[in-house]
């Protein structure tokens, strides 16, 4: 399988995170069994090996994202609610996006849960259903809806090839699925990479065409931009191409009232942010680990839907599917109980 350009540095900067306990290692490495920890003698002090154990046992690794980007914050807040001293600590790791977590939740030794992408899996293709016995959502955390903003002449999707086209810098999540759904409507475009703020000063002075934003709505960059007249997003119509890590979505005049018409809807599509685990055997210390961070956090949701946390978290259904995966069997378990918990008390 082929890496990321960068991704040894990736590595790298996660073991000097997570310290030597936790040294690259290849997909076997990853999936080793830890051993019980063994209780500590109420007469004697702990020694540094066995404060060592108890500082991991219950520890979950969660690769993040950017230290800029909203999945690093929802995994900081998730942390912050489900944190219960030597009885679960979970651990955010800055990365290089949520569209490479994926490469570090399979090989980076200490993570076991990871924010992504869901179209991040093309990349694994090829493995066809190896991959899917290998990571399951445990949560569907928001979706970040397609924009496609263009200038006044641009009226088509069809009109934006050859043309300049921006999807903001790499390792966003714009830079990665913007191209992965460009190729799938068949447009062949000028790609660039570089900051949206610069790119939508170049459009302002007719160098740029468009510019791709792959995020959650709305997006402050268009409430509180000033455009000229014409200046607006393009529909993408949701279908077949679409059904494997897409869902359907919209943008609305109440969500950009300078850029869409009262009444007026334009049809997009969106990428789920999940939150995935690696599919860990049930008897193993790894999946006790996921699957008590899944209880706590799943029991504790309401706290982070309560003021001082990112509002996303009031939309988020714990119930919602992921394209494409199955859900981890901790979280379909506190699910169901959940469903059946009313039935027991009639």
């Amino acid at each position: 399988m082929t890496l990321f350009p960068g991704r040894c540095l990736l590595l790298l900067a996660a073991m000097t995170l997570l310290g030597p306990g936790f040294p690259p290692g290849d997909l076997q490495a990853q999936t080793t069994r830890l051993e019980p920890v063994p209780a500590a003698s109420p007469r004697r002090a702990p020694t540094a090996e066995t404060q060592k154990e108890r500082m991991n046992a219950w520890t979950v690794g969660l690769a993040g994202g950017l230290i800029e980007g909203a999945p690093l914050r929802l995994a900081a807040e998730m942390a912050r609610v489900v944190d219960d001293g030597p009885n679960l600590h979970v651990l955010p790791i800055v990365t290089r996006g949520a569209t490479e977590n994926l490469n570090s939740l399979l090989y980076l030794r200490g993570i076991d849960t990871a924010i992504i992408n869901s179209d991040a899996m093309e990349e694994y293709k090829n493995q066809g259903p190896q991959l899917r016995r290998q990571i399951s959502y445990i949560l569907n955390l928001f979706p970040s809806e397609l924009h496609i903003f263009v200038r006044p002449e641009i009226q088509s999707l069809q009109d934006l090839a050859g043309k300049k086209v921006n999807f903001n810098t790499q390792g966003t999540a714009a830079a990665y699925s913007g191209p992965l759904i460009f190729s799938r409507l068949g447009i062949n475009a000028e790609q660039t990479f570089i900051p949206h703020q610069v790119a939508l000063e170049q459009m302002r002075k007719g160098e740029m065409a468009a510019v791709v934003f792959i995020t959650s709505k709305p997006v402050d960059a268009f409430v509180r931009g000033r455009f000229e007249p014409g200046f607006k997003f393009l529909s993408v119509p949701y279908d077949s191409k679409f059904e494997d890590y897409y869902l359907p979505a919209v943008l609305e005049a109440g969500e950009y009232p300078g850029l869409i018409k009262p009444g007026e809807r334009v049809s997009t599509i969106a990428v789920p942010t999940a939150l995935v685990a690696f599919n860990w055997r049930p008897q193993t210390n790894r999946y006790r680990r996921v699957a008590r961070f899944v209880d706590t956090l799943f029991s504790r949701i309401d706290r982070l839907q309560a003021p001082g946390f990112d509002p996303k978290w009031k939309s988020i259904n714990l119930a919602a599917t992921v394209p494409g995966l199955d859900r981890f069997p901790a979280a379909q378990h506190w699910l169901d109980r959940q469903a059946s918990a009313p039935r027991a008390l009639q």
